[in-house]
């Protein structure tokens, strides 16, 4: 129960498919510029998956730098940490004119908007030092049509309908994400790292590419700048528990050519923290980081 509704999004899901938003059709059928006809299910299909992965069977590549700050319900945000993020998707067409994606996502903690790995965070709100514990999570199954993505049970990022927007020569395709569910660290038997009975996820997203590269047919996938914010219930390693607040977090990102795009300094830190995440096809095992975690701890506790 607990590793079937406590992955990430991506981040993080996800990553690429977290940024892929939702349209509906009456919203969609006042816009339309050259070939690119929003009002036909098939053509959102298509610009969703080419702007937020592929429409192609190939593997796309995305990074994202995400910082991450402290917000106690008063105050101004408190810088934490920032996350090297790196999602692997893995992408096909499907018959039934929609786009199927399996992703892989990893994330190296560092000192706050450098690249410098820690192992050790000093809480800037406590003042305690607590052990860092990386993201991970995949592979995570989502589908996506003309009307949005539809995660499988292990994302936390549920998708909810927010139209394309095309702006001048951009196409934007955003979309929003509330989340909640019952924390498995009871406040109880966790003081120090439960966030409380209810743990909470909200997440906004959006892509956007240029509407040329999507009309392009000799085109699979088109550029896309990729930014999503999210307000998240403390995560058990911070040592937050009982404390009120979330964290915040700003991220933004593009789609790599390739690996070899990944920023050296970057790549340095995943290599060292999430070293599966270069080895995508030896990666069988789901992997969830907060009941990892949570595990962790409890054998630890004894």
């Amino acid at each position: 129960m607990t590793s079937s509704i406590i992955s990430r999004r991506s981040a993080l899901a996800t990553a690429a498919l977290t940024a892929v938003g939702a349209a509906t059709a009456q919203d969609a059928s006042a816009q339309k510029i050259g070939t690119l006809d929003l009002a036909d299910p098939k053509t959102r299909a298509m610009v969703r998956a080419k702007i937020g992965g592929s429409i192609a069977e190939e593997t796309v590549y995305t990074f994202y730098r995400l910082h991450l700050y402290g917000y106690a319900n008063e105050g101004n945000l408190i810088p934490f940490v920032t996350m090297n993020n790196l999602n692997i998707t893995k992408w096909k067409p499907l018959p039934n004119g929609n786009y199927a994606g399996t992703v892989f996502e990893s994330g190296a903690y560092c000192k706050f908007d450098t690249d410098e790995s820690i192992d050790v965070w000093e809480n800037p709100i406590t003042g305690e030092k607590r052990d860092v514990w990386p993201f991970i999570g995949g592979p995570l199954k989502a589908e996506i049509g003309p009307d949005g993505a539809v995660t499988d049970e292990t994302a936390t990022v549920k998708p909810r309908a927010q139209r394309i927007d095309i702006i001048g020569d951009t196409v934007f395709v955003p979309s929003q994400s509330a989340f909640s569910f019952p924390n498995p660290m009871k406040p109880e038997q966790y003081p120090k790292e439960s966030a409380g009975p209810i743990y909470y996820w909200d997440s906004h997203f959006v892509q956007a590419g240029k509407v040329a590269d999507v009309l392009n047919p000799k085109l699979t996938r088109a550029g896309a700048f990729s930014q999503f914010q999210n307000l998240v219930s403390w995560h058990p390693w911070f040592g937050l528990g009982g404390k009120p607040g979330r964290t915040y977090g700003k991220a933004y990102g593009t789609k790599l050519k390739s690996l070899d795009d990944l920023p050296k300094a970057a790549r340095a830190t995943l290599e060292k923290q999430t070293p599966e995440i270069f080895n995508i096809d030896g990666w069988t095992k789901p992997r969830l980081d907060f009941p990892e975690y949570m595990a962790w701890r409890k054998a630890k506790q004894g």
